[in-house]
Formats: structure tokens, sequence, C-alpha cells
């Protein structure tokens, strides 16, 4: 699975802007439909309180957060998988994502126009699924195509018969609109068909970009308008829903110093950025995890694979600790806040040695031994 997050959705709902807030990268906004042609990407710093009671803790020369990667993606209408608009191009750039972040427009201003002259989230959202789900129709007919030829091969038969089984069961789905991830399939059979790379198999978040008033509804406690029914639906998908308003990010992204940033969320009686919430589901959703290094030169998050072992774990840092991995000196982050330091550590038994075998957790500290 490719380690990234794709922003799609119609055009005109927001996507640039929130991309622009996540990345701080100068993505071209307008209000007009198509104004992101190319994918823009942006590497993303991934909040996490951890490292920074880390970095209080050793108060080290530098902290360098984990990161996860952002596509903008051009604006998908009606038709799309017909190659409408900007079709083609939308469905190349999508397939090459790992997680679907889906924004959706949740606000009324009747000075920023929608493509279909009206707020109404649901239609939208099922617009984006249908046109998803008839793209990964074509490219199920293809796949078909090419079992049903191999099933005369009697080396190639029995794993053809495999592939038409799961198609089986994809295709119902895919025929109403419907996601290819809620076919009930076992690892073999997603293994057997993973080469078709269909679209509505990936992991999708759905984003409720609000307007400021909203924003401070949801915060509130409250549910503002629109929003029920995308999380209902969201709901119904085993899909997340987040709310955020992208205006509000983008002059949040503009501020440096963190107190005037802290008191600008007080202010819309926010805790933390609404694009935290996207970034901790995004990464989460990929499958990656975080292991930090401590020290006087250095605190750092570093990004995994959720159950890799400690020589996976090693090779992130330098592809010669995984080969020359010899044991991990381990302890949890958890471990040093409570204790305050690696000595009492030590002495409560926390502080262990594990081997090639060992599961990195997420929020383990840890110092590779190895060979040169």
């Amino acid at each position: 699975m490719a380690l990234n997050c794709g922003i799609v959705g119609l055009p005109n709902v927001g996507k640039s802007t929130i991309f622009s807030a996540l990345s701080s990268a100068p993505a071209e906004a307008a209000n007009y439909p198509f104004c992101t042609i190319n994918p823009n990407v942006g590497i993303v710093n991934v909040p996490d309180q951890r490292l920074v009671k880390l970095s209080e803790i050793f108060v080290p020369q530098k902290t360098i957060p984990a990161a996860v990667e952002f596509v903008d993606i051009a604006g998908l209408v009606k038709g799309a998988s017909r190659g409408e608009g900007l079709g083609n191009q939308f469905l190349s750039h999508i397939r090459e994502v790992g997680v679907i972040a889906h924004v959706v427009r949740c606000f009324d201003d009747p000075d920023i126009v929608h493509v279909n002259n009206k707020v109404d989230p649901l239609e939208d959202m099922e617009t984006v699924n249908v046109e998803l789900a008839l793209a990964d129709l074509e490219t199920l007919a293809k796949r078909r195509e090419r079992a049903e030829r191999t099933l005369k091969v009697p080396s190639e038969k029995k794993s053809a018969e495999t592939v038409l089984s799961v198609l089986d069961k994809i295709h119902p789905l895919l025929e109403t609109g419907s996601a290819a991830r809620k076919a009930a399939l076992n690892d073999d059979e997603k293994a057997a068909v993973r080469d078709c790379h269909f679209i509505t198999m990936k992991s999708q978040i759905y984003v409720c970009n609000l307007d400021e008033a909203g924003m401070k509804t949801a915060a509130g406690g409250g549910v503002p308008a629109h929003v029920e029914a995308v999380r209902k639906q969201a709901a119904a998908e085993g899909a997340e829903a987040v709310c955020i308003c992208g205006k509000l990010e983008a002059e949040l992204a503009d501020i440096t110093d963190a107190e005037e940033k802290k008191a600008f969320l007080e202010e819309l009686g926010l805790k933390e950025s609404g694009l935290s919430s996207l970034i901790h589901a995004a990464y989460r959703l990929l499958e990656l995890r975080t292991f930090f290094t401590a020290g006087a030169d250095e605190c750092r998050a570093w990004t995994i694979h959720s159950g890799d072992t400690a020589p996976k774990a090693a090779g992130v840092i330098h592809s010669d600790f995984e080969k020359g991995f010899i044991k991990a000196e381990v302890y949890h982050c958890e471990d040093i806040f409570s204790y305050g330091t690696e000595a009492k550590i030590k002495e409560a038994g926390k502080y262990r040695m594990e081997g090639r075998d060992y599961i990195v957790r997420d929020g383990d500290v840890m110092f590779f031994k190895f060979n040169t």
C-alpha cells in the first residue's frame, strides 16, 4: 500500500485550502473548478505530544517529528469515470495513494460557487463514490477477461478460479455504487485481486469542511448543519468523519508563534487544530506506527509499519543497522513519563533487551546495537 493520503472531492469544496493548511505549501487555490490540475504533494508533520514530552525531558539540540505525505488531487465531477472534466487524470492520481480523505462541503456561502449550485453533502458524497465505483467496475471487467483466458492454462487454472470467485463477490457492490472494501474477503482473497488496484478498496476518511460558525458549534459539542448526515453515512460505510474549517486552518497555518497559535485555538473554543485529527486518522489508516530515539543530541519520531520487528525499525534509521542488528535496548515512552529518568526505569525493571523477533510497539523508545 502506498504510504500517502489523497485529498479528493468535488471541485470547490475546499480541498486545496485544506492541503495548503496541512503542508503550509502554496497549493494553488481559487474560486473556480479544476484549479488543481496536477496533484500537489506535501510532507506533513505528525503532531505528537509524546515527542514534545520527550524533548522536555532530554532537552535535545534537535527535535524531529514523524511525517506523512498528503496529495491534493484535481476535483472530480459526475461522469469522471467516462472521462468527464479531468476524470482520467483524477482516477490515475487517486489509484496511487494509500488512503482517501474525501472532503465534503458542509457550509453555505453564496460567494463560493458549488459545482451543482447547491450544498448537499450526501449528494456530493454519492457523486464521488459512484464515479469511483464505476471506474472500478471497468477495472473489474478487464481483470475478469484476463482470468477467464487463463482458465484454459492448466498451471494457472486454480489461481484464475480464485480471482473470478473474488470478483463475483465485489461486482454486486460496485454495480450499486458501493465500495469494494465492503466485500467480506480474507487475506488470501484480497491478495488475489491486489493487482486490480481497486480505488474503492482503499480506506476512506470523510472531512467535513465547515465555516467558522459551524466549527465553533462543533467545538462546543453541538452538531453543525449537514455534519450529522455525513457522520451517519460514514458510520454506515465503516469510515471515519472529522470536522475541519479550512479557512480557519489556513489562518492558523500562517501563525508561527506557538503561544499565539494556542491563544487562537482557545478563542475558538478548540483544544487542538482540526487538521491534527485528520493527520492522525490518515497515519492510523495507513497502518503506520511511531517509535522514538531520544538523547541530548536529538529526539526523533520514526515511522514504521504496524507489525514491524526490531531489525526493520533499525533499518528505518539506516540500512546498516538492520543488516548488522544485534539487539535493541527498549522501554516505552510512558515509562519515562512516569519515572522521569532512564536510570529509574532500569531500577523498576522496565528497561529491556529485545532480539530480532521483537514486534515494535507504538511509542517505544529504542537504542540499537549492531555490527558494522
